[in-house]
């Protein structure tokens, strides 16, 4: 689950800066390996804010299929076990909806991949300095 700082996305043509905030890259709390899934190109993702789902979605339904996006990514850095190639997300985000959703601390967003598990995180706000 990677969590985007809206606001700073948009600071420059680049979506990095927006994906780059410390704890905005939650993992787990399961790893799996490749022997585990008997195809990687039918899993279902389902992501809820609060208990509403905002997003449904299949592997197949990626835009490459996840063998052309490894041997891609390969082409320009040596992938190594254990490595994590982030994919996109499905749609459903909630910049793009009308009205438009957005976290705020207390949110509670799941992220349930089929087979694997479910990753569970609540927002909480930025520190102060």
């Amino acid at each position: 689950m990677d969590g985007t700082l809206r606001d700073w996305q948009r600071h420059t043509s680049q979506f990095l800066p927006g994906k780059s905030f410390e704890r905005s890259g939650a993992m787990g709390p399961w790893v799996v390996t490749a022997d585990e899934i008997a195809d990687p190109h039918a899993l279902t993702l389902t992501t809820r804010v609060d208990g509403e789902v905002m997003q449904h979605a299949s592997t197949s339904q990626l835009i490459h299929d996840l063998t052309a996006i490894i041997v891609y990514c390969s082409t320009f850095t040596t992938l190594e076990p254990g490595d994590v190639i982030a994919t996109g997300t499905p749609g459903g985000v909630g910049y793009a909806r009308d009205p438009q959703v957005w976290l705020v601390p207390g949110s509670r967003v799941e992220v349930d991949i089929s087979g694997v598990g479910v990753l569970a995180n609540t927002v909480v706000d930025e520190p102060t300095p």
